[in-house]
């Protein structure tokens, strides 16, 4: 979709005991994409396999992706949490082609 940028998606599978420690150190990591120009970010981690992680960004440039992917924020996440995860990590650009949501309304509880 032309000047709608796209979805950068990352899998990471966690080494064996590593899961937690993983899940925390990626939902610390990913807002700091919004300071490299990213319009939105997602963490989800799989039900049925909890060693298992998608870590995706939204950018309207690839240029702003690789600022932020080279930038020093994922360079502390390599080197402190490398171990954490298997390697490669390999990132794939998509394109969102429909999306969507509900608003939910605030629940309120009488007390």
């Amino acid at each position: 979709m032309a000047g709608k940028g796209g979805l950068v998606q990352v899998p990471f599978y966690a080494t064996v005991f590593r899961g937690d420690s993983l899940a925390k150190a990626l939902t610390e990591l990913a807002p700091a994409s919004l300071r490299y120009g990213a319009n939105s970010y997602s963490l989800t981690r799989s039900r049925d396999d909890r060693y298992r992680f998608l870590l995706t960004f939204g950018f309207d440039r690839y240029e702003d992706f690789t600022a932020f992917w080279e930038g020093s924020e994922c360079q502390h996440f390599r080197i402190h949490c490398g171990g954490w995860y298997q390697i490669p990590v390999l990132y794939g650009w998509a394109d969102e082609l429909t999306s969507g949501a509900t608003q939910m309304a605030a629940s309120t509880s009488a007390e």
